[in-house]
Order: structure tokens, then C-alpha cells, then sequence
């Protein structure tokens, strides 16, 4: 029982000194690492502001001792608070760990790592690939809902206008939807094309608006060759369904040369 108890205390006793010596190891091999001249070069560019000229100096303090864990710390600092480079940052600070995977700094270091982790993720989520998709779902959506709008503003013109016809191949705009007179109007104008020369006299007089006496505030035109009532209306200065509402029986497919017209004065 006595060399019992004396084994289990010997055993205790160097693990003990185990851990002691190897903390003090540890401690040591820092405190050597942080000796450097290239690294104490590394810690006076830093305070010096000049972060370039510090990694050049940590990477040589690396090259003199490539277990310095104390030279990985800083360079993943500087990678990842200096240079927003969190891939770099996260290799130097596993590569610390590595070396001192316990204590505050060890603490730090994992703290970082996860930081840089959520950059990394934030610049696959914005690639340019993705944003190129992103500005064609924008176009594309932009362009099914102005299609949309088009079928619309055609369904409501021919539910309000049965009789008419669009031969232009465009819908009518909201002012149109919105003024019925402006509708009618627009649709005789697109309807309409070059008057034609009949062929006979007789023909051209069974069309002729004939007033038994012009109104005061009228005057009239006769129709030539080649006009429109859109483009009677601008020689006239007026728009085209004032033009219409005063020749009410005015038939723009069927207007000819010699047609008598009343216009309006302003």
C-alpha cells in the first residue's frame, strides 16, 4: 500500500512538471519569437502606421523562423483589420492556433476567424455573376409589366370602342382611355388615309356637305388631294376632334376631293 501511494504521487508529481515546464517552454518560445529583429521591424512599421512595409517585415520574420506563431497573429491582424483580406487573415490565424490553440489570444484569434468567415460569405452572395442575373430578372420583370399595362390599355379600348379598328399596330395612350371624344378621334385619324380624286362628279356630289348657310363662328374648306382631317387640323390650328365634332357626318374613309368642311374659329 505504502509503494502504492508513493507511485500514484510520482506519477502526479511529473505531470505536474510536465505542464509547468511545458507552459514555460511555451512562454519562452514567444517571448524568443517576439526577439526577432524582423518582427520587433514588423511591431515598429505598425505603430509607423505603415502596414504594407509591417507584412513585408512579419513575412521575413516567417522566413528566419517559419514556427513563429507570434509572426502569424499579427499578419492575420493586419490582414484582417488593414488590408480586408479575410481568406489570408483566416490562414495566419489557424496557423497561430496551431501553435497555441489555449488563451485570450487563442480566443481572439477564433473570434476573427468567424468574422472573416461572414466577410467571405458577403462578397460570394454579391459576385458579379449574381448581380448580372439580378439587373436581367429587373429588366425582364420591367418589361413583362409593361406588357402587361399595353394588353390592358387595349383590352379597355375596344371594350369602350366595338366599332373601331386599329391599323396602326400601337394601344392608345391613357389620355385617350380617359377621353372618349379623344378615342373616337384618334382612331378616325389612324383609320384615315390619302384622300383619293373620284371618278366621277356625280359621286363627289352625293358627298358634299352642303350648309344652307355657314354659322358665324364657322368657316369652311374645301377638301384637296392628298389631305387628312389630321392634317386639315393643323393647317387650321385645331385639334382634330374639334375638327370632327363640327362635320359631324364626316366619314374619313369615304372624305374626297371637293368635300366641303366647317372649321371652327378661335
Amino acid at each position: 500500500m505504502w509503494f502504492g501511494r508513493r507511485a500514484i504521487q510520482s506519477v502526479a508529481l511529473f505531470a505536474v512538471a510536465t505542464v509547468l515546464c511545458g507552459c514555460g517552454a511555451s512562454t519562452e518560445n514567444v517571448a524568443d519569437e517576439e526577439k526577432e529583429p524582423q518582427f520587433l521591424e514588423g511591431r515598429s512599421r505598425v505603430n509607423a502606421m505603415d502596414y504594407d512595409g509591417a507584412i513585408q517585415s512579419f513575412e521575413n520574420a516567417l522566413i528566419a523562423n517559419p514556427r513563429s506563431a507570434s509572426a502569424h497573429f499579427e499578419l492575420g491582424w493586419l490582414y484582417d483589420q488593414r488590408k480586408n483580406e479575410p481568406a489570408t487573415a483566416i490562414y495566419h490565424y489557424g496557423r497561430f492556433l496551431q501553435a497555441h490553440p489555449t488563451g485570450e489570444e487563442a480566443d481572439r484569434a477564433r473570434t476573427r476567424i468567424v468574422a472573416c468567415k461572414q466577410e467571405l460569405a458577403k462578397t460570394v452572395t454579391l459576385a458579379p455573376v449574381t448581380q448580372s442575373l439580378q439587373r436581367e430578372v429587373d429588366q425582364l420583370t420591367e418589361e413583362n409589366r409593361r406588357l402587361r399595362e399595353e394588353n390592358e390599355r387595349w383590352r379597355a379600348y375596344f371594350i369602350r370602342n366595338p366599332g373601331l379598328t386599329n391599323t396602326v399596330g400601337t394601344p392608345p395612350s391613357s389620355a385617350e382611355l380617359s377621353h372618349p371624344t379623344a378615342q373616337a378621334s384618334t382612331q378616325t385619324a389612324r383609320s384615315s388615309g390619302p384622300v383619293r380624286e373620284t371618278a366621277t362628279a356625280a359621286n363627289a356630289n352625293s358627298n358634299r356637305v352642303t350648309p344652307a348657310s355657314t354659322p358665324s363662328n364657322m368657316k369652311t374648306h374645301t377638301v384637296k388631294s392628298g389631305e387628312t382631317p389630321s392634317a386639315i387640323a393643323r393647317k387650321y390650328n385645331i385639334r382634330l376632334e374639334t375638327l370632327i365634332a363640327a362635320n359631324p357626318k364626316l366619314d374619313p374613309r369615304r372624305m374626297h376631293v371637293g368635300q366641303t368642311l366647317y372649321i371652327p374659329i378661335n
